[in-house]
């Protein structure tokens, strides 16, 4: 086909608006944030005594006057726990446009408070939907291997028990003594997740948390929260929230923090009473 001048400039002129559409579109993607999604981990970051948050969407910082997002990683943060001030390890899945790293993170790390991440160790591998920093040692466990994973330098690691679970907790005076939450409720493990027993006098708790010596808490699916203060052998029920949890924290025996689909609570009570520190 040939054109004309009059019928040349008019194709250009059409090209540089279909161009600029092209570049409006891509802007606005780019400029799009997703929000929190739902949330998978908490922890208190001791640098400025906030609670932050792991979520599908990326890090955030949940305080009562609102959520911020921390850097502009947007990925799934599956796994999360704060090593110290700033200092965080995390696991998960990248962004669905980021093509040059695995589907599965690994253990990947931050010590700038959530805004940059490293990988350290399984990349491509492990996907830790449970994590915990204690006694230098770092415990996870890896949905894709059903595996209770222990590493005392954060890339060597050491598998133990296989098994479906969703949660799992290390005692803060003994580095051997892991609970899980599994099916049948709390399993314990004192030979550092290599072998785990169920503990048929626990209720059936799907999160768990283990801020003091012989002080546990846990919440069942319904949204109900446990405490024991014998080491996991008896539980006492005290409050509930709305909706079933998606993450769970407690910080002592007073602090806990529970995450649903709905909004993030706190109590100051040790589980007695519930606020709202966070709506979605």
């Amino acid at each position: 086909m040939i054109l004309g001048r009059r019928g040349a400039l008019a194709l250009a002129a059409a090209a540089l608006v279909g161009l600029s559409g092209c570049s409006s579109e891509q802007e606005q993607e780019r400029d799009f944030d997703p929000g929190i999604g739902h949330i998978h981990g908490l922890g208190i970051n001791p640098a400025d005594g906030e609670l932050y948050a792991g979520t599908h969407y990326g890090i955030f910082r949940i305080t009562e006057s609102g959520v911020a997002r921390v850097g502009d990683v947007i990925q799934d943060f599956m796994g999360f726990a704060v090593v110290g001030p700033d200092h965080f390890l995390a696991s998960g899945h990248p962004s669905p446009d980021d093509a040059e790293q695995p589907i599965n993170l690994g253990l990947i790390e931050s010590t700038d408070g959530g805004v940059s991440w490293e990988t350290v160790s399984l990349s491509g591998s492990a996907d830790f939907h449970a994590l915990e920093f204690k006694h230098g040692n770092v415990y996870g466990y890896d949905s894709t291997n059903q595996q209770v994973m222990v590493s005392e330098d954060t890339v060597t690691w050491t598998g133990g028990a296989r098994f479906p679970a969703s949660d799992l907790a290390v005692s803060p005076v003994d580095p051997a003594e892991l609970i899980a939450t599994v099916q049948r409720g709390p399993a314990r493990s004192t030979d550092r997740g290599r072998v785990f027993e169920v503990i048929d006098t626990a209720p059936a708790l799907t999160l768990i948390d283990w801020p003091r010596e012989n002080q546990l808490f846990g919440i069942d699916e319904d949204g109900t929260l446990y405490r024991s203060r014998d080491g996991g052998e008896s539980w006492e029920a005290r409050g509930s929230v709305a909706d079933p949890p998606h993450a769970f924290l407690a910080t002592d025996e007073r602090h806990v923090y529970v995450a649903t689909a709905r909004a993030v609570y706190q109590s100051s009570d040790g589980g007695t009473t519930f606020s709202e520190l966070y709506e979605f």
